[in-house]
């Protein structure tokens, strides 16, 4: 018996629009069951045996409702409780909501339901099948964001607020020079807060696929010298940093506030994290995208402990830290973002010091006018 002509697949993609021998049920990613005109399994398709761990001989030409004992969240049986087959025969559907199957495990749950003539009998109830456990690790990971977004807030703002406190109530009682350092400690709590903010904003962008690239032309190798510059100008000494740039590098054109932002969080995390010398190597490289013969690479490697094997693959994940000292968890998630937006790839592995290695390539585009 087929079900094609007979229901609207989960993505909203219509099956009518195929012709009977076009699809394998068991092909399909989500659950499906059929149930005839009298309420018995005709079809139960592998992703629902995988899903209700019950075997397809076992549930075909059983009764709905024994063949999938689905309850509701306050422990009603759910086909007793909507009657698909005796109830009112203007209904053509049934939203899809969260059922438990026996055991008490959550399933989304699907139906739709099949006439011959409008308000006729029933002659199929067509039900779909959708694992939680999708859904779960994403509201797991909104929840993280969260307990890690206020855990990271609490600390500067209530520095922000017991200092500026403080100062209007004791104005009078400090010096100038404890005046300014209470002051500077404001002011450097609140760039974290702004910072912890575009980090979010990022991460909303990047989540939804609304992350804009502004392409400029962007001598990279300059760019690595600043964030050398700038990590020298606040104590680190000089020998500690090499900069190999391989000439001739092809044009690029990518946003440069972005890359500035990639660097940033590469080299930070190489002078924090590791040990030892940091070596920037800028160099051309195959484009990773079709159609495009060179692009632009960037390693930044150091000689510290480098990174666990086992970790590897976390390591552009939400909220994965190299060690205990600070930081959200959230800058490398953000820097894969970014390339990735630019057409770019960014890989880890371990440097031929022992440290860790980054290693990002942008293709080098050009804007679409320039094209």
């Amino acid at each position: 018996m087929s079900v094609v002509g007979t229901s609207t697949a989960p993505d909203g993609l219509d099956v009518r629009a195929f012709p009977a021998d076009a699809i394998d049920p068991d092909q399909l990613p989500d659950g499906l069951v059929v149930a005839d005109e009298y309420g018995r399994v005709v079809r139960f398709n592998a992703a629902a045996a995988r899903i209700t761990a019950v075997s397809a001989a076992d549930a075909l030409g059983r009764p709905l409702e024994k063949a999938l004992p689905l309850e509701d969240l306050e422990g009603r049986r759910w086909w007793q409780l909507t009657d698909p087959y005796g109830g009112l025969a203007i209904r053509v559907r049934q939203p899809e909501r969260n059922l438990l199957l026996p055991g008490g495990r959550e399933v989304l749950v699907a139906a739709r339901y099949v006439r011959d003539e409008p308000l006729g009998p029933l002659r199929r109830l067509v039900v779909t099948l959708r694992d939680t456990d999708a859904r779960r690790r994403t509201e797991r990971s909104h929840a993280e964001l969260i307990a890690t977004v206020a855990h990271e807030l609490r600390s500067p703002l209530t520095s922000v607020k017991g200092f500026t406190a403080t100062l209007l109530a004791k104005w009078e009682r400090f010096t100038d020079e404890q005046k300014r350092l209470m002051l500077e400690t404001v002011d450097a709590d609140a760039d974290r807060v702004t910072r912890l903010i575009a980090e979010l904003l990022d991460i909303s962008r990047i989540d939804s696929g609304r992350l804009e690239v502004r392409r400029q032309p962007v001598d990279i190798g300059a760019a690595v010298g600043r964030h050398i510059q700038a990590h020298v100008a606040a104590g680190q000494p000089a020998d500690r940093f090499l900069l190999r740039v391989e000439h001739p590098l092809p044009a690029l054109w990518a946003d440069p506030d972005k890359v500035d932002q990639v660097l940033s969080n590469l080299l930070e995390n190489a002078v924090r994290h590791g040990a030892g010398t940091v070596t920037i190597d800028v160099t051309p490289a195959p484009s990773p995208r079709e159609g495009e013969e060179t692009a632009t690479s960037v390693t930044v490697s150091d000689e510290g402990p480098g990174i666990p094997e086992e970790s590897m693959n976390r390591v552009f994940t939400r909220f994965w830290r190299g060690s205990k000292r600070g930081g959200t968890g959230l800058g490398l998630y953000i820097v894969k973002g970014i390339v990735e937006a630019h057409g770019g790839t960014i890989t880890v592995g371990r440097a031929p010091g022992g440290g860790a290695r980054f290693r990002f390539t942008l293709p080098v585009s050009a804007p679409a006018y320039l094209a």
